[in-house]
């Protein structure tokens, strides 16, 4: 199994992307895509069929994946703001 920067309940930055600055917690880490799933980052449209909790199907809003590689420990990302000096940081 790969070992990663981040884990589940951490609570992380996106560095890239459309989603770039959003901070949220890791929900799920999907080890064999290098894939990790954030709360509130990078939302999706699902297109869900009919079901007896919804009768005439729906569109349902949720997380999709962003690769590891493009978040950072929300911990890090704040020293290393602190260290470079910036008053405003866009997270």
């Amino acid at each position: 199994m790969k070992s990663f920067h981040v884990k589940k309940n951490d609570e992380v930055v996106v560095l890239a992307g459309s989603d770039k600055g959003k901070r949220g917690r890791i929900i799920t880490l999907l080890t064999k895509k290098s894939r990790v799933i954030v709360e509130g980052v990078a939302m999706i449209k699902r297109h869900t069929r009919k079901s007896q909790q919804h009768p005439q199907g729906a569109i349902v809003e949720r997380e999709g994946s962003v690769h590891i590689s493009n978040v950072m420990s929300a911990t890090e990302f704040d020293a290393r703001v602190a260290k470079r000096g910036v008053t405003s940081a866009k997270a």
